[in-house]
């Protein structure tokens, strides 16, 4: 294996924040969330790759991120997750709207969730997730619409 020409520790606390929130968001669990995320550094330790700066570093690693979460799915092995025991406490109303907005962010379809979770979580603009993502901008632009319908639709149920 070659040496990589980054300090992955100084990488992986860079981008580790990032990578996990976007495999949550595809994956819908912590568990499955924290398998991925070790899956995407070791790959950048397998392919270590030389990047321009920390934009194409985290560009790359979001890519990376899709990629392995799209894995997953297409995988035998994926399971149904678990609900939740009935017994937790239960939440305060913000708490329980913020959770209502991320079960509606998380019910998405794969390509409208990715847009939502990088152009909202993440600061990225349409072109910069046309790039990452491999679309159109024009593509991202009406995703993006699209998504604020089903989320105001879903919402409003």
């Amino acid at each position: 294996m070659q040496q990589p020409a980054f300090d992955i520790v100084e990488v992986y606390r860079r981008q580790v924040g990032t990578v996990y929130r976007l495999c949550y968001a595809r994956l819908g669990n912590a568990a499955d969330a924290e398998d991925a995320t070790q899956s995407v550094f070791t790959k950048l330790i397998e392919h270590a790759p030389v990047f321009n700066d920390h934009e194409h570093e985290k560009a790359w690693l979001i890519r990376c991120a899709i990629n392995h979460c799209n894995d997953v799915f297409k995988s035998a092995a994926k399971s149904k997750s678990a609900e939740l025991p009935d017994n937790l406490a239960e939440p305060s109303d913000e708490a329980a709207s913020a959770r209502e907005v991320l079960d509606a962010v998380l019910a998405l379809p794969d390509p409208y969730k990715d847009c939502v979770y990088l152009h909202y979580y993440e600061g990225y603009k349409t072109d910069e997730i046309a790039l990452m993502t491999d679309t159109n901008p024009s593509t991202v632009r009406n995703r993006l619409a699209d998504a604020r319908k089903l989320l105001k639709n879903a919402l409003e149920a």
